[in-house]
């Protein structure tokens, strides 16, 4: 049986925080370059024809800005935008009280829209498509079908498992784009604008330390930012330089490579009970007490990027890297499974 966790809910002051981090515009918005170029002419084009924005679906890790991207498009296009997501939309029911209530033009932004009911989806396919809606009235022998027509919107999907979507959602979207992890130098600039905007001092080489371990991603370097703020303000200055930074993140268990408490036991884990791996997924999530699907999709993609951890037909495996970031000498060789050998 799932466990429930609920996190409390953040003060009104923290959410307008994080709302004001948020780019109010596509000048405002940092990386992802050639995908915000072509979003910029999709929406052009759109308002020169008179036409809603096509379909769009937003894919990549957790908190490179897909959410941020659904709002930029509505401010955009000059619509309102209104927000839900997959596992809300239980039944068909929800979904209808939604789409009626859009007006010309909105956006309508779904997160985790994967994990989309399969009777939610039937019913989003003739929305999408034809902008009406088929709802069943009474049962038995008086059913009967009534077609509603909607205003046009425009549905952004976001989910961090491309994988999981069904063809026919898949097909029905116009814009598929992935975002991809941000540079060292495009996470400075984010983590240089939002300490502007919180009104924290902080030099470009506090900047920098924060940046090369925000793990490639905007969410986790504003989360840092925060963090080291506070460190900053009690126990130094108030100003982050590096070598603030650097006291911070130490206290916060994150090393040069980005790496956090639960990275390194992973690592630690396959290195040490079971000599580099292969091993498999289960298995480490169990020696780790973590839940796989966590390990899969919150952990192990850096991990992979950053040539920690690789997948093999057998399981995971550690590569050299990892005996000589965890200072594990004498066992730098790891065998490879194809050739018998060692690299």
């Amino acid at each position: 049986m799932e466990k429930k966790v609920t996190d409390p809910k953040p003060s009104e002051d923290e959410r307008e925080l994080d709302l004001s981090l948020r780019p109010r515009n596509f000048a405002e918005f940092i990386g992802q370059q050639k995908l915000k170029a072509n979003l910029e002419i999709f929406i052009e084009a759109a308002k020169k024809r008179g036409e809603v924005l096509d379909h769009c679906l937003f894919y990549g890790p957790p908190g490179l800005g897909k959410t941020t991207l659904a709002h930029l498009l509505s401010r955009e296009l000059g619509v309102d935008i209104r927000m839900s997501s997959g596992p809300v939309l239980e039944r068909a029911g929800d979904l209808a009280g939604i789409l009626t209530n859009l007006k010309q033009g909105d956006v309508l932004f779904i997160d985790e829209v994967h994990r989309l009911s399969r009777t939610v989806e039937e019913y989003l396919y003739p929305a999408m498509e034809d902008f009406t809606l088929d709802i069943l009235i009474d049962k038995g022998p008086h059913a009967r079908s009534v077609k509603l027509n909607l205003n046009r919107f425009t549905l952004v999907g976001a989910t961090t498992r491309a994988g999981l979507l069904t063809s026919p959602l898949r097909d029905r979207f116009g814009v598929v784009a992935r975002l991809s992890y941000y540079s060292e130098d495009e996470l400075v600039q984010v983590t240089l604008r939002s300490a502007d905007i919180l009104g924290v001092e902080i030099d470009n080489p506090g900047a920098v330390e924060i940046a090369r371990r925000a793990r490639g991603t905007p969410r986790v370097a504003n989360r840092l930012l925060k963090r080291v703020r506070d460190f900053a303000q009690v126990r130094a200055s108030g100003v982050i330089t590096s070598d603030v930074a650097k006291m911070a993140l130490k206290m916060l268990e994150v090393d040069e490579e980005g790496l956090d408490g639960m990275d390194i036991m992973i690592l630690r884990t396959l290195v040490e009970k079971f000599e580099g791996g292969p091993v498999g997924i289960s298995t480490l999530a169990v020696a780790v007490g973590e839940e796989g699907d966590t390990i899969e999709e919150v952990y192990e993609p850096f991990l992979i990027q950053r040539g920690f951890l690789k997948r093999t037909p057998r399981g995971r495996k550690a590569t050299a890297k990892v005996y000589d970031h965890l200072g594990i000498k004498g066992k730098g060789k790891v065998k490879d499974d194809l050739f018998g050998g060692e690299i």
